[in-house]
């Protein structure tokens, strides 16, 4: 198979590999456990494989396909080495991403389509949500682009001074409003702006909570249908942030708001400091909502575009 190209520069393939260290590091001194004095791929073999990604985070539905494609190879060939199975891993989880994961982008872009081009980002406290969205204006900004960030996250005053913090920082401007303002008015108030200054993206930050999921619907919907006012088709990406190394409580999370709105993309953020970057294969897979990001470090430019290819060779390099 000829998925794997050299696609990211050496400097951000560099930054990808260093993010996924621990991910790596500990599936392999798993893998390796379960391959010793073996040399050839068997049923030990495959259901050792199958714990691995189950524990790794991959998730119990991505695990299974992936067993299956590698059952499939086996009889296939007749005879596959244990030395084999790294390379095998790679190419199969690589074809299931390809199924089920259009898109192969390797910089920060936009549609182009009539500006602005608006981003609603949701997801709960403590995900990165807010660090996100500043890394997210900053590459958008180097891309050449105008940006206006909103904090509609009003529940929380630090939520609205930490977004005034990374719009300082990267130097773009910011609409808000006083905490316990209507999160729809500053959404309007966000729009306005960045129609009135010829902005190409407004990214709109929204309240993280979870705890009620009409009242989260309810608030989301209504901030939708208010900045269609300004922008008729309004938002045209709505990005849910993620914490990988919550593992399988990210799942559940991404569950809960595509459920509660429609979610069209998804960043995973903090792989660098967990060990469950399978987290990213599974809801790359389970999802049908592409991951569009990636968070690998915490310096300004560790945002990542994800790259389905890039990341499986990194996992298994």
């Amino acid at each position: 198979m000829s998925f794997f190209k050299k696609i990211f520069s050496s400097e951000k393939k560099e930054t990808l590999d260093k993010g996924l260290e621990k991910s790596k590091t500990s599936f392999f001194n798993k893998l390796n456990k379960a391959v010793a004095g073996k040399s050839k791929v068997d049923d030990d073999v495959l259901d050792n494989l199958e714990e691995i990604l189950v524990t790794s985070d991959v998730g119990v539905n991505t695990t299974l396909k992936v067993i299956e494609r590698i059952e499939a190879r086996v009889a296939k060939d007749k005879y596959l080495g244990t030395s084999e199975l790294n390379q095998i891993l790679r190419e199969e989880i690589a074809g299931l991403l390809s199924e089920t994961n259009s898109g192969e982008a390797t910089e920060f872009t936009i549609p182009e389509t009539k500006k602005p081009h608006v981003i609603m980002v949701v997801g709960v406290n403590g995900v990165g949500k807010t660090t996100t969205i500043g890394k997210l204006a900053y590459q958008l900004k180097k891309q050449g682009l105008n940006v206006v960030l909103g904090a509609a996250d009003t529940f929380r005053a630090a939520a609205i001074d930490q977004l005034q913090v990374w719009a300082d920082r990267v130097d773009i401007p910011i609409v808000k409003q006083s905490m316990g303002s209507d999160p729809a008015s500053v959404a309007f108030d966000a729009l306005q702006s960045g129609v009135s200054q010829n902005a190409d993206v407004v990214i709109i930050d929204t309240a993280g909570r979870l705890h009620n999921k009409v009242n989260l619907m309810n608030e989301l919907t209504k901030v939708k249908r208010v900045m269609q006012k300004v922008v008729d088709d309004a938002p045209h990406d709505v990005l849910l942030v993620l914490d990988g190394s919550t593992g399988q409580n990210a799942f559940e999370q991404a569950k809960q708001f595509t459920a509660a709105t429609e979610v069209t993309s998804l960043a995973v953020t903090k792989l660098d400091g967990t060990a469950k970057g399978g987290v990213v294969i599974g809801i790359s897979d389970e999802f049908q909502i592409p991951v569009k990001y990636i968070g690998v470090g915490e310096g300004i430019e560790d945002l990542q575009v994800f790259n389905k290819y890039e990341f499986v060779d990194s996992f298994f390099k």
